[in-house]
């Protein structure tokens, strides 16, 4: 049997966890996750955990924050005031919102404070800083 490499294309089945155990994805519901190793495509952490496994194996992988969403950065928390928000908006915690920059793009933002004159922005991905856990099946390697 063939081992995973880097360049195979493979298919897994996974889910993640945060280290109390709760479940934050899985692909169990839907189909197996299909990436080409060592192509960036993924986490590193998870592209490292699937190097040299074979097909039907099964792990449960560790990956610190570097390998995941990085760390927390204070840097992309801002604190703005609500009159800058579009009049539309009614800010409430948790609140997903976009924000475009002058290239185009934009970018993700979360409502991670309210109060009566500011709201508190974080760019951070919600699972930066975190160590994730990651049960991994090798469906294929094509």
């Amino acid at each position: 049997m063939s081992k995973v490499k880097n360049g195979d294309t493979v298919k897994i089945n996974y889910t993640g966890k945060l280290e109390d155990g709760k479940v934050f994805d899985n692909s169990t519901e839907k189909q197996p996750f299909n990436f080409i190793v060592g192509s960036g495509e993924v986490m590193p952490g998870v592209e490292k955990g699937v190097i040299g496994m074979e097909t039907g194996d099964k792990t449960t992988i560790e990956v610190p924050p570097e390998e995941a969403f990085g760390p927390r950065r204070e840097e992309l928390v801002i604190e703005i005031a609500k009159s800058k928000l579009p009049d539309h908006i009614t800010p409430t915690m948790g609140q997903m919102l976009q924000m475009r920059q002058p290239d185009g793009g934009h970018i993700d933002l979360i409502i991670a404070d309210v109060n009566e004159e500011t709201i508190t922005l974080d760019a951070n991905h919600p699972l930066a800083g975190h160590t994730l856990f990651f049960d991994l099946e090798l469906v294929e390697i094509a």
